[in-house]
């Protein structure tokens, strides 16, 4: 769930390089000092100036698309994945800031799949991982009845904590559908690791963006690329774990092509 858990703060990383240097420079190591100061600098400017986060969030999301071309075929499925609820005073969870572009995507192309005249299932995929007392996907059901898709077109997977448990939860729902044709949606940021997870567990959907971020250029550092810059790391290592895993062989078994 990109966005709600990034999991490397640059902040803290800065703070830490600017102890090392007063460490140093109270030990009298002068010219390493001026390094790791110069490094902590440059850090910095990259990344709330924006160069390091645009970099690498545009090498992300390079080559998904927010509106492709369907070939909707005659059943589908569109898997919409999970980040996060928002607590409101005394009222029911709401979808996060940070989904209403997917859910928002996820019935425009369900009213496209109607509209061609082929059957569509909607399935919401996120489990309780904030703690907040309801699973993701209860609180996107919701949503997207809200927005005109019929309780009886929507599926929920309501256990998972994680993408990687989005794509291992969501495998069993779909077999039991046995779409056609799948499309998935999510931040164009989470794309590539999803489809990594996804493709583990059998199932090479369509990609479709939710959403798109870009970093900010600015003079002064900017609070948004430190954050976007740790989403992007968030991603990133996320890969790299993934491959190491398997490597190591503690990743579950990859699961045969799903059949439509």
């Amino acid at each position: 769930m990109p966005f709600m858990e990034p999991g490397i703060r640059m902040l803290t990383v800065l703070v830490v390089l600017l102890l090392l240097c007063v460490l140093l420079y109270r030990r009298r190591w002068r010219r390493t000092g001026h390094a790791v100061l110069a490094l902590t600098l440059l850090v910095f400017f990259g990344i709330g100036c924006g160069a390091l986060p645009r970099w690498l969030s545009d090498s992300l999301q390079h080559g998904y698309e927010v509106n492709p071309s369907i070939a909707w075929a005659p059943r589908n499925a569109i898997v919409v994945l999970g980040a996060g609820t928002a607590v409101v005073e005394d009222r029911p969870l709401q979808p996060s800031f940070f989904v209403d572009g997917r859910l928002l995507r996820a019935a425009q192309l369900y009213g496209a799949c109607k509209a061609a005249g082929k059957e569509c299932h909607v399935v919401a995929s996120g489990g309780d991982s904030q703690g907040h007392g309801e699973p993701e996907a209860v609180v996107y059901g919701r949503a997207l009845r809200a927005l005109g898709i019929p309780e009886a077109d929507i599926a929920l997977e309501s256990r998972s904590m994680s993408t990687w448990q989005n794509a291992q939860f969501s495998r069993p729902i779909l077999a039991g559908y046995a779409p056609q044709h799948i499309v998935l949606v999510t931040s164009g940021i989470h794309l590539r690791r999803s489809l990594l997870y996804f493709a583990h567990f059998g199932i090479v959907p369509q990609p479709v963006a939710g959403d798109w971020v870009n970093a900010r250029r600015e003079v002064a550092p900017d609070s948004w690329n430190f954050f976007l810059m740790d989403v992007s790391l968030h991603e990133y290592l996320g890969i790299l774990r993934y491959h190491v895993y398997n490597l190591l062989g503690w990743n579950a078994p990859k699961a045969p092509p799903l059949a439509a």
